[in-house]
């Protein structure tokens, strides 16, 4: 059988669409990629996503852009995909998806690209789909512009604390600050305050297909181990349910143990594992 690797463009854009049905959660980065670049365009173009065409027919895709995302990839294709890498060196900060996928790829490309900072080989995916029940908490609202002197050094320390170095390194303050902006005026960011001061804080980084992705769950330190971080959390569920996605989901580092107590208590079940190679 004939097989090749080329770019998704608008003939080829239906292909994609199908196989994100097949697993909307494990796909919801491509769900989210495929949305933005058709949004009010005539010829969509997505120079960034390589598919892997058996006689024709699509069956993996890679994305490559910030982060590398390998999509239903089985041997052959990451074969092929490994070798495009390898030639072009790497350009990605992370290497992220199904975790059998991801190590794979990396086993391929860990002679040929620099050593990674850190590889992350267990994140539980996890979701959920009802409103938790309990007593939710009520002071957990959407943030908005006057939230943001308080809210940007929030998302500059959990981004820190998680990934190990700053966002605004290489002087991307501004823009990191534009990102958060973007993400309060749609209404994808949320806050709690305790009198003035901002104790939780979490986004939805990524929607597609059904599915709202949650990210950069934070409770200042001194406020963590109170019990505050369920309730909150099961706010924010029941706010994105409401008005973004039926599904709700995230990952987790697997060592991460308090915060998927957490998560757990307020209901969400484990559905896929994920993993991250860091540079």
């Amino acid at each position: 059988m004939a097989h090749e690797i080329r770019a998704i463009d608008a003939h080829t854009i239906s292909q994609v669409k199908q196989l994100v049905q097949q697993d909307p959660v494990r796909h919801c980065f491509l769900a989210a990629r495929i949305d933005q670049g058709g949004r009010g365009l005539i010829r969509p173009s997505y120079p960034d996503l390589l598919g892997y065409f058996d006689d024709g027919n699509l069956k993996s895709i890679l994305m490559t852009g910030a982060n590398i995302v390998p999509v239903n990839t089985s041997l052959i294709a990451r074969q092929e995909f490994a070798a495009v890498l390898a030639r072009s060196g790497r350009r990605s900060s992370s290497i992220v998806g199904p975790a059998g996928e991801v190590l794979d790829l990396w086993s391929r490309l860990s002679g040929h690209w620099d050593k990674p900072r850190e590889i992350r080989d267990d994140q539980p995916v996890l979701t959920i789909r009802q409103v938790p029940r309990f007593a939710l908490d009520d002071q957990v609202r959407y943030s908005t512009a006057a939230d943001l002197d308080e809210l940007v050094p929030a998302c500059i320390a959990m981004f820190t604390e998680e990934v190990g170095i700053s966002p605004t390194l290489g002087g991307a303050g501004a823009a990191y600050r534009n990102r958060i902006s973007e993400l309060v005026a749609n209404r994808r960011s949320y806050v709690k305050y305790l009198g003035s001061e901002l104790v939780f804080k979490a986004e939805v980084g990524t929607v597609g297909a059904g599915v709202a992705q949650i990210q950069g769950v934070w409770v200042k330190p001194e406020h963590r181990g109170t019990g505050l971080s369920v309730p909150a959390m099961a706010s924010v569920v029941k706010l994105v349910l409401a008005d973004i996605a039926p599904v709700v989901s995230l990952y987790v580092n697997v060592f991460n143990q308090p915060a998927l107590a957490t998560y757990r208590n307020v209901g969400f079940e484990q559905v896929d594992t994920f993993a991250t190679v860091l540079f």
